[in-house]
């Protein structure tokens, strides 16, 4: 199940998307469900819209936060200069830096070195705390599409990433939460992402220096996760800057595509 949140007319609202490739009834379609499937049950209403006529938003805006790896590819952690940490290396992002697919990431006046980072993003599904890795699937939603866009001369001077990592539409999501992967499939999934349509990262997760579970294992060992959290796992080798005008596109065969522009923060 492709579970996204969209606007049609009014607040953004829940729903099912049915793809021709699901070779269902009804491709090309969102089928509208009551309430947030993050927070209790929900029901279709029995309306049902085409996918072309909806505007996607981020599928879920984490209830209290993001937590990302970093250097969780053993070949980024090279092309940076880095070693390989022993133990998840983990950082924080704002909810405010969440935007949606086609939402503009903004190139803020204080960087001149703004990267991308397709990854793959776990959103979790229950309040957790101390789960052990044999336990990860039962806390986890679903899966989803990030980019964790980093001011890498920010992250360079401050010895720390809250800022370089933190600026509002530096954490693309989408386009939906893919519910039907289960965590075997989730740990070997490709990924890719290319910038104005030339491909600049190839991956695949089983690639992961930590794996899924093992995160979640860690992450919940400090702190405790809420429905809607997410945890970004990392990227691969290939990061490089964007700059204004670009378009960056982070793709997971089985989940989907996230697009996103490029544009200059306005005065």
């Amino acid at each position: 199940m492709r579970v996204a949140r969209f606007v049609a007319q009014g607040d953004p609202t829940y729903g099912v998307v049915e793809l021709a490739e699901d070779q269902g009834p009804n491709p090309e379609t969102v089928s509208v469900v009551s309430g947030d499937p993050l927070a209790g049950p929900v029901h279709y209403t029995g309306e049902r819209l085409p996918l072309a006529d909806v505007r996607l938003v981020s599928p879920v805006i984490p209830r209290s936060k993001i937590v990302g790896v970093g250097r969780n590819y053993s070949d980024h952690a090279a092309e940076l200069g880095n070693e390989v940490p022993a133990t998840p290396l983990v950082f924080l992002k704002p909810n405010t830096s969440v935007v949606g697919p086609g939402e503009p990431i903004v190139y803020p006046p204080e960087t001149t070195n703004l990267h991308y980072e397709g990854e793959l993003a776990v959103v979790i599904g229950r309040i957790c705390r101390r789960v052990p890795a044999e336990r990860a699937a039962d806390v986890i939603f679903g899966y989803t599409v990030a980019n964790d866009v980093t001011a890498r001369d920010l992250q360079n001077a401050d010895g720390q990433w809250s800022r370089a990592k933190g600026f509002d539409s530096f954490c693309p999501l989408g386009p939906w939460i893919a519910t039907h992967i289960d965590l075997e499939e989730a740990s070997r999934l490709d990924l890719t992402t290319s910038l104005n349509d030339k491909q600049v990262q190839s991956g695949n997760t089983s690639q992961l220096v930590h794996g899924i579970a093992d995160l979640v294992a860690y992450v919940t060992s400090f702190t405790t996760l809420l429905p809607g959290d997410v945890i970004l796992t990392g990227t691969p080798a290939g990061v490089r800057p964007m700059v204004v005008g670009d378009r960056v596109s982070v793709t997971i065969p089985g989940i989907g595509t996230l697009t996103n522009p490029v544009v200059a923060e306005e005065a």
